[in-house]
């Protein structure tokens, strides 16, 4: 905790990350739905959207945010 100078700043950026998991569970939330109602109108099936995931995967080699 030595890189907070306070504990102010501590309780500020607790309260930033519980927001930010806020915000990431409610764009899981939308994107399982999209998800489902594209499945369900026909307009993609579940193995497209698997095939699709694991080739994006395999793009993804190495990290997804260089140090350069």
């Amino acid at each position: 905790m030595d890189s907070f100078s306070t504990s102010t700043d501590l309780v500020q950026f607790i309260g930033k990350l519980g927001d930010l998991k806020d915000e990431h569970y409610q764009l899981i939330l939308v994107q399982s739905a999209l998800i489902e109602l594209l499945i369900e109108k026909g307009l993609i099936s579940r193995q497209e959207l698997e095939q699709r995931i694991t080739e994006t995967d395999r793009l993804m080699i190495g990290s997804p945010y260089p140090m350069a």
